[in-house]
């Protein structure tokens, strides 16, 4: 792959630093709705609840960068949960079944990124497709029943803490995994060629990049990572479920565009992401412990959504608008 020109990565400061405002906001109104908020056990139980959102996030930012979307992560994880369910419940080894649980959110991936890629389908389209095959695979493998008797030694690792501390084991390997990706698009050629895909795929074309290589891997990744955000789910909550995850898709996507990411492409970062996820995940705490409904926690939801759709586009349409008039100005003022 040749490697694309350097250029500093479309990044929203300004938005991103209005996300973490809007975070460290959350957290102040979240103390202030219910005194248990701010206790070890309460914010050990709020990043624990985010993780499998947190994780997938992470390459569907990745994903999205590059202008392209995998509505089919939820699915994928429900998928790999029943196998590690199925797989267990034929008393094979942990280790190997859960080797097997990440092959199979690998293919998966593939398969979407084949689709994609070698057929020339919409990304949109295809995974729209795959979202429902996959939680239907997941109905064939385990059905209606559930699996739920892991040993300690692996659900341990799911809902445990790390010694003499509140931190959830899986946020560790949440936060190692979110360096090695914000370094991965950050400092690296491959992420300068994302950003550049995203901006202008015929553009990238024509400077030699591999663009079908490249989307075929972030969907290879998307399916991987959904694979080992299912094995944390399976073991944090001790069940295996065909239905596990359901609608998490609409949760990674809201905080992947509220953090920042354009739905178009080129732009975005994980720092955005990652306090999108945590502003997320702040609001649902503080509202569940004030006793909001799930229903509206659900609308709460969407409408981050929306507004993080709306938002940069709105802004980039002021901005627009603004630097317009000032050129107008300054012809203007020369002609005078």
């Amino acid at each position: 792959m040749t490697t694309p020109p350097a250029r500093t990565p479309r990044v929203n400061l300004g938005w991103e630093a209005m996300v973490i405002g809007l975070l460290v906001l959350a957290l102040l109104i979240g103390s202030r709705l219910n005194d248990a908020f701010f206790t070890a056990a309460n914010l050990s139980n709020l990043t624990a609840n985010l993780v499998e959102v947190a994780l997938m996030a992470l390459t569907m930012t990745l994903v999205v960068i590059a202008a392209e979307i995998d509505l089919s992560i939820a699915s994928t994880l429900g998928m790999c949960s029943a196998l590690l369910g199925v797989l267990w419940a034929a008393q094979v080894p942990m280790p190997l079944a859960i080797l097997a649980t990440l092959a199979l959110g690998a293919l998966a991936g593939l398969l979407n990124g084949v689709l994609v890629t070698r057929l020339g389908l919409p990304s949109l389209a295809v995974t729209i497709g795959t979202l429902a095959l996959y939680r239907g695979l997941a109905y064939a493998l385990l059905g209606d029943r559930a699996v739920a008797d892991f040993p300690p030694l692996w659900t341990n690792l799911g809902f445990g803490v790390v010694p003499g501390t509140q931190i959830p084991i899986p946020i560790v390997a949440f936060v190692v995994l979110a360096v090695i990706v914000a370094v991965a698009l950050h400092a690296t050629p491959f992420g300068r060629s994302l950003y550049a895909i995203g901006a202008s795929e015929l553009a990238a074309r024509f400077s030699g990049l591999r663009v079908e290589r490249v989307k075929l891997t972030l969907f290879v990744l998307s399916g991987l990572m959904s694979a080992f955000a299912a094995v944390v789910y399976t073991f944090r909550f001790s069940s295996a479920r065909a239905d596990n995850a359901v609608g998490f898709e609409l949760s990674v996507i809201a905080a992947v565009l509220l953090g920042g990411v354009s739905i178009f492409g080129g732009r975005g970062s994980v720092i955005g992401v990652i306090a999108a996820v945590f502003l997320i995940g702040v609001i649902n705490n503080a509202l569940t412990l004030a006793d909001v409904p799930n229903e509206i926690l659900t609308i709460v939801t969407g409408l981050l959504l929306i507004l993080s759709v709306l938002g940069p586009n709105v802004a980039a349409r002021v901005r627009a608008g603004s630097e317009r008039r000032r050129a107008a100005a300054g012809v203007k003022g020369e002609t005078t």
